[in-house]
């Protein structure tokens, strides 16, 4: 018995074949559909919304909580994805400071003077329980808060913060920056 002689089959795939796609197809190329092509948004939303996806941090570790600002942008938790790809050793291509662990009275002029050279426009994190208010060291060598140095945007608190934490915090920095909020007044600067 060859081919010839087995009795004709239906086709199993015939139905599907036969049925068509419901989708609407696509416009041809040729064909001009204004009504696609229209964004209504203001420039100023658009700038914020490309600043918020674009923060370039500083490098500024300077106790424990470093660590975990550096676990941040490793593979595991991957600060890149918000839009902060590479830490900038240089503060004149940086717009994000990352204030992470304790600042000595010592540090505090060189904290001012690498927050004084990032271009406008520049924000800061306060990384960690030190940074923000001191911590457990409360004595005549450590500042009780970097605030009083720097305006300082978000504040971290932990001891020493997560990444995950600090990944919230720079999600609540990108928010503020889309919505346009001010930075708080700079408490080195008279209020005349």
């Amino acid at each position: 018995m060859g081919l010839i002689d087995e009795p004709l089959r239906m086709n199993p795939w015939e139905p599907v074949q036969i049925t068509t796609n419901t989708q609407t197809p696509r416009m041809p190329r040729n064909v001009e559909n204004h009504s696609a092509n229209i964004l209504l948004t203001q420039v100023s939303k658009l700038v914020d919304w490309g600043r918020s996806q674009s923060l370039w941090p500083a490098l500024f570790g300077l106790a424990c909580c470093a660590i975990e600002m550096m676990a941040a942008s490793a593979s595991r938790f991957d600060i890149a994805r918000f839009g902060a790809e590479v830490f900038r050793a240089s503060p004149r291509q940086a717009d994000l400071m990352i204030v992470a662990g304790r600042v000595s009275v010592k540090m505090a002029p060189v904290v001012r003077q690498i927050y004084d050279q990032m271009p406008d426009p520049k924000w800061v994190i306060s990384m960690g329980a030190c940074a923000s208010c001191g911590g457990v060291f409360n004595n005549y060598a450590i500042v009780q808060g970097v605030d009083k140095i720097i305006p300082v945007d978000i504040f971290v608190p932990g001891c020493p913060p997560t990444p995950e934490m600090l990944l919230y915090g720079f999600n609540q920095l990108q928010e503020k920056i889309r919505q346009g909020l001010p930075n708080p007044p700079d408490p080195m600067r008279p209020t005349a």
